[in-house]
């Protein structure tokens, strides 16, 4: 096979080839239609469309060592048009701006996936459906967790786990303990599906059923203990609001709508309760490992404002550039293991199932608290 540098070097130069070969004509509806100049020299660029097609795809060019087949005209406008699979619709001028951003976004998940395949990142990139969202714009968005330095918790602190052999792996889904992948939408309330997702594990521990909890029910009605709705809040102020309140609402009787509304919490449709919540030392990630391999999925916040972050697709995630103090998101970790020598934490995510491993990420365990995964771990007590 051709050396790494000989491969970067051919998908640098037909990166600029494959989109001069593409423009696109937009409706008045916001709909966008494609229209490909004809490539006369199909061999040209059936390099990088063969590559496109595999890494989108999340096959890898290491399956073999023939050379990659060409695609047609008509793969490579699947390929820059699967953003319609998400059914946005913009107005003449902003969609010219999302599909400006969109191709600038399929052009770094080629580079990208390109030095995964050569074994040069740990984890591989994905086009999904917020990769028309400017970075920036996506952080502000979607990011909801406000962590508050020096605020005074009424959370329990943890005791750790003596005399007990702690798994070298754990996945609680296979256990029935963690609801279906949700979508926060575009509203800043990550805080509320980490709560409920932990939540709802305890609860499936306590009485055998799994019943999905209302995030919306935190969003409207926690304000007195600190939150903020979609403009973000912290897990432990829900878990001490569902204490106060001596409950949370079911899902079904009080559904997501992904803005902030007036509270209508009905005590008859209490779907679980707590009685307290316990913090994880800060920074422990092998208390954090105990507290997951013996309780159950654990709320933690992290630092998702990289850019690599928005478009993970699968694979460990390792960014170095990560901080494990200024924490932006709240998550749920359901579960540990390793992959090819590397430590890694199971993590539910709350922006539906076309991002990441199906709503999930790997992320880097035992790498000094990277990302800040154990820098802010709870969990209620039912």
């Amino acid at each position: 096979m051709a050396s790494a540098a000989a491969l970067v070097q051919k998908s640098n130069a037909s990166l600029g080839f494959l989109y001069s070969t593409s423009k696109f004509q937009i409706r008045s509806t916001g709909e966008p239609k494609e229209s490909l100049t004809p490539v006369k020299n199909q061999q040209q660029c059936g390099f990088l469309l063969g590559l496109l097609h595999n890494w989108l795809s999340g096959r890898s060019t290491q399956e073999e060592d023939r050379p990659i087949s060409s695609l047609s005209e008509q793969n490579l406008v699947d390929v820059l048009d699967q953003r319609n699979v998400f059914g946005k619709v913009y107005d003449e001028r902003e969609e010219i701006h999302r599909r400006m951003i969109w191709e600038q976004k399929v052009s770094d998940v080629i580079r990208h996936n390109l030095y995964y395949d050569l074994g040069l990142h740990s984890y591989r990139k994905g086009i999904n459906e917020y990769s028309d969202l400017e970075h920036d714009e996506f952080v502000r968005t979607f990011n909801g967790f406000r962590r508050h330095l020096g605020q005074k918790s009424n959370a329990s602190s943890w005791v750790p786990v003596f005399n007990v052999q702690i798994p070298d792996q754990v996945d609680w889904r296979t256990k029935g303990l963690v609801t279906p992948v949700k979508n926060q939408q575009q509203c800043g309330s990550c805080w509320a599906f980490s709560t409920t997702g932990s939540l709802e594990g305890q609860h499936k521990k306590k009485t055998g059923q799994l019943v999905s909890l209302s995030e919306q029910n935190l969003v409207d009605c926690s304000g007195p203990e600190g939150n903020q709705g979609c403009e973000g809040g912290l897990m432990d102020q829900a878990f001490q609001y569902i204490k106060d309140n001596k409950g949370i609402d079911t899902e079904d009787s009080y559904p997501y709508t992904a803005e902030d509304g007036t509270c209508h919490f009905k005590k008859s449709s209490v779907g679980a309760t707590v009685t307290g919540y316990v913090d994880i030392p800060t920074g422990d990630e092998e208390a954090l490992k105990q507290a997951v391999a013996t309780v159950g999925p654990i709320s933690v916040a992290i630092d998702a404002s990289q850019d690599s972050f928005q478009t993970y697709q699968d694979g460990i995630y390792d960014e170095p550039q990560c901080s494990s103090d200024l924490l932006d998101h709240g998550v749920l970790v359901v579960g540990y293991g390793t992959e090819d020598g590397s430590d890694y934490w199971l993590v539910k995510n709350s922006w539906g199932t076309s991002w990441g491993i199906n709503g999930y990420i790997k992320m880097s365990r035992n790498k000094n608290n990277q990302c800040g995964i154990a820098t802010q771990a709870s969990y209620p007590l039912v």
